[in-house]
Parts: structure tokens; sequence; C-alpha cells
């Protein structure tokens, strides 16, 4: 028979999939945080989540902060631990709802301090380098061109894009129907570029790609599979260095790129915000502080008046 605290481990996972709905890399990021609190109270004899006190909580994240993980063995960064801490979190409380315990043994846990790194998209020249990269002479040409318009033109989330059907393409009306966090669906408009790449890519590319196991799914694998977010990584890494980007690029930083050139360009940041799929205002809000360091960047290497001395100059 399971010990106590697998069983409430498994209905908290259980809520968050049905009730909350959250995704399925989400739900596994929950699952691997919580295994990891598991076997440190199992460590500790504890095999209730109830016989858990402040000092169990305390002693696992001074455990984890101190860890490391991995082939090269790399310390957790701080903003793995707060997550872990929030999933310890969230398991504890969802207990004390279900009224099973009288306390939550972190609630005077202080949650690690996050270090708030500003996202570097991409220059408007490496985005362009980027987007031209791929051939179109070949089906998966076209289909990665397709690819990197709609992330980089639409600001979808790689998750939202692999998670795509067709009919979910609306090609006449310029837009996408896209599934988002916590299964909130939104439209999002299709641009000029991101219009051509997605119809060359359903109508040249995407035939010579269906196999069996296609169904409905719009970026199809090399044996007619829905391409999975590993492969568009692939993908992206492949075109990076194409374009000669010489820095690090990841599918995430499209998305930053999106948002970034949209606010730059003088868009709302309300209007960003409902494009991204975001639920608060204040998680776009961090774009706005990149273009904010962008327009000093130009302004102190700009303006006549505003240049920093140089070396030379000091010493004279």
């Amino acid at each position: 028979m399971a010990d106590p605290i697998a069983r409430q481990a498994e209905r908290f996972l259980d809520h968050l999939a049905v009730e909350r709905g959250l995704s399925a890399n989400t739900l596994s990021a929950y699952r691997r945080d919580l295994g990891r609190y598991l076997a440190f109270l199992a460590t500790w004899g504890i095999l209730d989540a109830r016989e858990a006190g402040e000092d169990a909580v305390s002693a696992f994240i001074v455990r984890l902060s101190s860890s490391v993980h991995g082939e090269e063995a790399r310390p957790y960064k701080a903003s793995s631990v707060a997550r872990c801490l929030s999933a310890v979190r969230s398991f504890h409380r969802f207990l004390l709802r279900e009224h099973e315990g009288s306390r939550d043994p972190t609630a005077a846990i202080v949650r690690p301090k996050v270090p708030r790194g500003l996202p570097r998209p991409l220059t408007v020249d490496e985005a362009r380098r980027l987007l031209e990269a791929p051939p179109t002479g070949t089906a998966a040409g076209l289909r990665d061109r397709a690819i990197l318009e709609l992330l980089y033109g639409s600001g979808l989330r790689i998750s939202e894009l692999v998670g795509l059907d067709v009919d979910e393409l609306e090609l006449e009306e310029g837009s996408l129907r896209v599934l988002g966090k916590g299964g909130k669906e939104r439209e999002v408009p299709l641009g000029r570029f991101g219009r051509e790449a997605a119809e060359a890519y359903v109508t040249g590319g995407r035939p010579p790609l269906v196999g069996a196991r296609s169904r409905g799914a719009l970026f199809l694998n090399q044996r007619g599979g829905r391409l999975t977010r590993q492969g568009c990584a692939k993908v992206l890494a492949k075109h990076v260095k194409a374009a000669g980007i010489g820095r690090r690029v990841t599918l995430h930083t499209l998305r930053h790129s999106f948002a970034t050139h949209l606010l730059e360009g003088g868009a709302d940041v309300r209007v960003v915000q409902e494009l991204l799929g975001h639920a608060s205002v204040a998680t776009t809000q961090v774009y706005t502080l990149v273009t904010r360091e962008h327009l000093r960047e130009v302004y102190y290497t700009s303006h006549p008046r505003a240049r920093r001395e140089s070396r030379k100059e000091k010493g004279r």
C-alpha cells in the first residue's frame, strides 16, 4: 500500500490537472519538484505530509539550494529553488483546504530572492536574417520558415505552436486560434510575411510530409507525426547557425523579440498583453524595461551632449 504522502501528492496533481487545467509541461514540473520534496521527507522518516513541520520544509530548501544536478553538476538557480518552494507551498495549502492538517508548514519560509533578468531579444536585423535562413525549395525549408515566422511574427509560445492543428489556421482572415495557458483560447493575427509563409507551407510543404500519424497536426516531422518542441529547438539551432548569429537564441527568444519590437514600434502594453496571452499586465511590463534600456543605450551613444567620456578624453 502506498504511503499516505504519495496518495496526497497524487490527489494534488489530479486537482491541478482537472480543476485548474494546467498544461502537461507545467504538471510535469510540479511532479518533478514534489518528487524531490517527498524523497527528502522520506529521509526524515516523514510518510504523511501532515507530519511535515516548518523545520523539515526549511531543511529541504537549504538542501536543495546547496545541491547540484545534471552531468555538469551545476548548482540549482535561485529561480529553480523558488519554483520548487512554490510547488511545496501549493501542495500544503491544498491539503489544508481539503481539511488534512491544521497548519501550513511553509507559511514562515522566505522565498529565495531571484535576480530579475531581462530578456535578450534579437535585433531587427538578426530577426530578418534568421527568418530568411530556411530555404524555400524543400518541404522542410517551407515548414521551418513558417515555424520561425509564427514564433516571431505572432509571438506564440512553443507549446502553442506545436499544438496547432490545420483547422486553427485562418489564412483568409489572417489569424490563428491558439490554445494558451490554462486552456484559454485567443485569436492571434498573422502578419503579411507569416501569412505568406504559412500558406506556402500548407500548400507546398505539408503535403509531402503527411503520413498515417499526421491527423490534423499543422507542423509535421519527417516521419509524418506532430513536430515536438525538441524538434523545433533543432530547427531553430540549425537556422541560427546559418544566419550567422553568434549568441544563444532559444525558442522563447523569438517571443521576447516579438513583444520588444512591438513596444519599440509604439504598441500599447495592454495590446501586447492580449497578443501574448498574459493573464496579468505585470508579466508583460518586463518588456517595457528592455525597451527603456535600449532607449538609454541609443541616447548615450547617439546624442552629442550625452555621450560618455572615452578613456582618452578622461586622460586629458
